[in-house]
């Protein structure tokens, strides 16, 4: 267990959030590369259709952390009908701050980026559980059954 690292970021409405604004709160942070990609479209709807499960474990709330643009995420938010925020840190400074930054290859191409990965944080700030490089289907459905594993303890 470790204090998660602090953020201050805009959402896709320009709102701003902070990590001390979920304090009391299980907070489910989740780091993909990019906006309306296949797998990172199909692991924000599997949040967004399990965000109310999600919740009933102390209140948890999903916010999703990519580089892209405000606008990037408010089109994505609304094409996808997502009902949770998405914080766009185009300086990718948090994104490093949480390790979600890193070598990866496709295509026998190496290059930089966002490693899809996920924490669960606790009501008093600490990351209590990670998830490195995610696989975007069935995540969330994971996601539910440790919320509920940890708060058993």
């Amino acid at each position: 267990m470790k204090p998660a690292p602090k953020f201050i970021l805009p959402d896709q409405n320009g709102k701003m959030h902070k990590l001390a604004d979920y304090t009391g709160r299980w907070l489910v942070l989740y780091f993909y590369p990019r906006d309306d990609t296949p797998g990172c479209t199909t692991e924000a709807c599997s949040f967004r259709d399990e965000r109310d499960a999600i919740a009933e474990y102390g209140n948890a709330v999903v916010i999703g952390i990519s580089k892209d643009s405000i606008a990037s995420h408010k089109k994505f938010a609304t094409k996808h009908n997502l009902n949770f925020a998405l914080l766009s840190d185009e300086s990718g400074k948090n994104i490093k701050a949480y390790n979600a930054w890193g070598q990866k290859s496709m295509f026998g191409k190496v290059f930089m980026g966002i490693i899809r990965s996920t924490f669960i944080i606790d009501p008093s700030g600490n990351i209590i559980k990670e998830y490195p490089k995610v696989s975007p289907k069935g995540h969330a459905a994971q996601i539910i059954k440790d919320l509920n594993e940890l708060q058993k303890k």
